[in-house]
């Protein structure tokens, strides 16, 4: 599959004339909970030719496509990127320090890590986290439950506990946030992975009560220390800077 993501890249730069900056998985796939019929969730980072950028008129800055091989994909421009990296993006940081690299610009990675790093803001980054666990808790206190469902709020609501905790920003492979949970709901977790690894999307669980408390009493965890959590750096003078030599490059 790793080829084919590669040509789709390749593809999809001579179709739009851009240069495609640094490709990410995102998703389960890179979170560590995929099922065996999970999209591929490519989400990358691209640059147009300079003049493209001197222009009175808005243009799109997203690229999308969708295969046949469920190759799911899409694209930020480099502008709309660095404009969200100073909102301390949430999404954009997870691909920015990804656990699976498809193409990449290692000078380009670096700079944009560091820039991650200064306008991190544990507040507005753990709120996004928690508002989409809090999205997913109704089908979670449900009868039947999505495995997927179940592991999308854990990771949300274990990244915001990270924050809290550490006050840095969250890793995102869930083995890695694992360890913020108690044992034995670690236990239980684990035992889910396993049943996850084998069943398709569509797999509905019995409610594991232990999971759904825990993912409440999370919840709860987190809103009663956010406003402790400061914001971020502002640095839009810099971030403007490297956008312009990025694209005379």
């Amino acid at each position: 599959m790793q080829q084919a993501i590669l040509s789709k890249l390749a593809e999809t730069e001579k179709q739009h004339n851009i240069t495609v900056l640094h490709a990410v998985e995102s998703g389960s796939r890179a979170w560590g909970f995929a099922s065996p019929d999970s999209d591929y969730d490519i989400r990358f980072i691209y640059k147009k030719p300079a003049d493209e950028y001197l222009t009175l008129w808005e243009k799109p800055d997203v690229i999308e496509f969708m295969t046949a091989e469920d190759l799911d994909g899409s694209g930020w421009d480099l502008a709309k990127a660095l404009k969200l990296l100073a909102k301390s993006n949430a999404p954009l940081i997870e691909w920015l320090f990804p656990p699976v690299t498809y193409r990449s610009n290692d000078a380009f990675l670096a700079q944009m890590q560091v820039f991650a790093k200064d306008c991190f803001s544990p507040i507005a980054t753990l709120h996004h986290y928690l508002g989409t666990t809090k999205n997913f808790m109704e089908v979670c206190e449900a009868e039947r439950v999505k495995l997927k469902s179940y592991f999308y709020a854990l990771r949300c609501a274990l990244a915001g506990k990270w924050i809290i905790d550490n006050n840095s920003i969250p890793p995102v492979a869930f083995a890695e946030l694992l360890p913020l949970a108690p044992v034995n709901v670690q236990e239980t977790i684990t035992e889910l992975l396993e049943i996850k690894a084998g069943q398709e999307e569509t797999y509905f669980h019995p409610r594991e009560e232990l999971i759904t408390t825990y993912l409440q009493q999370t919840v709860v965890y987190n809103q009663e220390h956010a406003q402790k959590l400061g914001t971020g750096k502002k640095i839009n003078a810099e971030l403007e800077a490297f956008f312009r030599e990025e694209i005379k490059r």
